[in-house]
């Protein structure tokens, strides 16, 4: 195989791997172009067209269009373009895709019922997956699902069945998307949240639309734009069904996000409806589920609101959260982990710094910590710091080795 089709095999490999169309990868570029690029580059059907050239080998990549690939795909321009084939991805059996193909086959040519009801619980147990999986896991296993709801779109199936496949697209690319945001995959998880904004709006569902403004607020939190993320928030709870999960994180995070503004009397205003929105609600029976709000949630955002507050109350509710999730630790290991940073936080606020070094190095060396809360621990470091606590040596040593 010549090194222009070697190279070619690699992109298209990269680019499947991440779940995007030609079409995606194009939008993609522009977003990433740098100026003096962008105001040079061609269509978006042009820019399909040199993508699918680029990938059957018909011509080399010039300068321009690796800068691009470089930086859509998120990684370096030696690794992507040696013409070696990708790092072997992990295939996981355990989801079961294999043997709803079978089932489908066996029972008719078209998308049957059973085929439909299997990706929904299969989207069930995906986003209840998420609170004790690694991103890259979990996103793996998303992608596997997206690229096969994507082939069965092209099969015969009614106007009801091809919205309920929508739906569940939606799901997946949100789902995705989320895990995109917790590797540190911007770029990505962009592509992914247009995807599903469009699948919700194409399958007639608000809550899907009201998450993805929601995720997007979050991204933003973790990102440092605060009040772009309050102009989300609130998007999103103009979006969603009243009362549903939407619309209470979203209320929720427009909470933290004027908490990391300092303004307390809206941080409080925005605690005081979610109390309200969650006091009537049942535990739901999969209350681990990404996308179904369950009561015990509202502690935890409390607890993190109040630490980005600074309120003195903080430590408190903090504790107590950190010692309810601690006696489940399999079932959330992920939400222990925020719990401490909430806790260590609160307690810099505090002034124990002994105390916070101890807690926050629970955290940082857990494994558990992923790429869009490091920001959150070395929030800590540099508070501990401050605090001159002699401890903090070891603190900054575990925060270079799990989170450099």
């Amino acid at each position: 195989m010549s090194k222009k089709k070697q190279v070619g095999a690699r992109l298209r490999a990269e680019r499947k791997a991440r779940g995007l169309t030609v079409a995606d990868l194009a939008e993609l570029f522009r977003d990433v172009a740098p100026d003096r690029v962008a105001r040079r580059l061609p269509s978006l059907k042009d820019l399909e067209r040199t993508i699918r050239g680029h990938e059957a080998g018909e011509h080399a990549v010039g300068p321009r269009y690796r800068l691009l690939y470089t930086a859509a795909l998120e990684i370096p321009e030696h690794d992507l373009f040696s013409g070696q084939a990708p790092p072997a991805v992990e295939v996981l059996h355990d989801d079961g895709l294999d043997a709803v193909e079978l089932a489908r086959r066996v029972a008719a040519s078209d998308v049957g019922e059973g085929t439909l009801v299997a990706l929904e619980v299969a989207v069930d147990e995906l986003a209840s997956a998420y609170p004790r999986s690694a991103p890259s896991e979990l996103l793996r296993r998303t992608r596997r699902h997206l690229e096969y709801v994507a082939r069965l779109m092209d099969v015969r199936m009614t106007l009801v069945q091809r919205r309920r496949l929508v739906v569940v697209g939606g799901w997946l690319s949100l789902l995705a998307a989320t895990c995109e945001i917790d590797l540190g995959h911007s770029r990505s998880a962009a592509v992914r949240l247009r995807t599903a904004a469009e699948l919700a709006v194409h399958g007639g569902h608000p809550e899907i639309y009201a998450w993805t403004l929601e995720t997007r607020a979050w991204e933003a939190v973790t990102g440092g734009d605060y009040r772009e993320a309050v102009v989300l928030a609130r998007g999103a709870q103009e979006a969603a069904p009243k009362g549903g999960s939407a619309f209470i994180q979203a209320t929720a995070q427009e909470g933290r996000a004027w908490a990391r503004l300092g303004a307390g009397a809206e941080t409080r205003d925005a605690l005081a409806r979610v109390e309200r929105l969650v006091a009537p609600m049942a535990m739901p029976e999969r209350p681990e589920h990404h996308f179904r709000y369950d009561p015990a949630k509202s502690d935890a955002y409390m607890a993190t609101t109040l630490s980005w507050l600074g309120d003195p109350a903080a430590v408190a509710c903090a504790r107590g959260v950190l010692g309810r999730l601690e006696a489940r630790r399999a079932d959330r290991p992920r939400r222990v982990v925020s719990a401490r940073l909430d806790l260590a936080l609160a307690l810099v606020g505090a002034g124990q710094g002994d105390e916070a070094v101890h807690v926050a190095l629970e955290a940082v060396t857990s494994g558990r910590l992923v790429p869009s809360n490091y920001w959150r621990a070395a929030e800590v470091v540099t508070g501990v710091g401050e605090l001159r606590v002699p401890e903090v040596g070891e603190l900054k040593d575990a925060y270079r080795a799990f989170c450099g």
